[in-house]
């Protein structure tokens, strides 16, 4: 019996630990919101606390960019990447840089092309922007893209 309730309680002890820093996490800010024409969109995700914040985020936005350089076997967040969404008839909707490895931006439903460019390494990817469901595009660049 006793090994059960000192299980318990380490459980439990562990289970307080594990939700403190979901909480902890969760209550980062995001990152501010700009405007770029009639679109909003907030970049960043500079930090853990700030990833989570920007991916619970994500999903009241029409549309998630993150951007990767490729390393091996894994990926590494990129910044510093400039952005033009384009729209069907080819203008743009939105152009910014992002302060980190996340766009979230808030667009009219549609199909857009995305140019995202790395140290003068444009990635492209088309993205469908579906009223109540999300879009997410991940650019993903070549190891050394990125020599800053």
């Amino acid at each position: 019996m006793r090994v059960t309730i000192r299980n318990l309680a380490r459980c439990a002890a562990l289970g307080a630990m594990v939700a403190s820093t979901g909480i902890a996490l969760a209550a980062a800010p995001l990152p501010p919101v700009h405007h770029a024409g009639a679109v909003a969109y907030l970049s960043g995700g500079i930090g853990q606390g700030e990833v989570h914040a920007i991916e619970t985020a994500e999903k009241q936005w029409p549309l998630t960019l993150e951007f990767a350089q490729n390393e091996g076997r894994h990926g590494d967040f990129v910044a510093d990447v400039h952005v033009v969404v384009r729209d069907a008839r080819g203008r743009a909707a939105l152009t910014a840089t992002s302060d980190g490895p996340f766009l979230l931006a808030r667009l009219a439903p549609g199909r857009y092309l995305v140019d995202a460019t790395l140290d003068g390494k444009t990635m492209h990817d088309k993205v469908t922007v579906r009223s109540g469901a999300p879009a997410k595009a991940v650019l993903v660049w070549p190891k050394g893209t990125d020599n800053s």
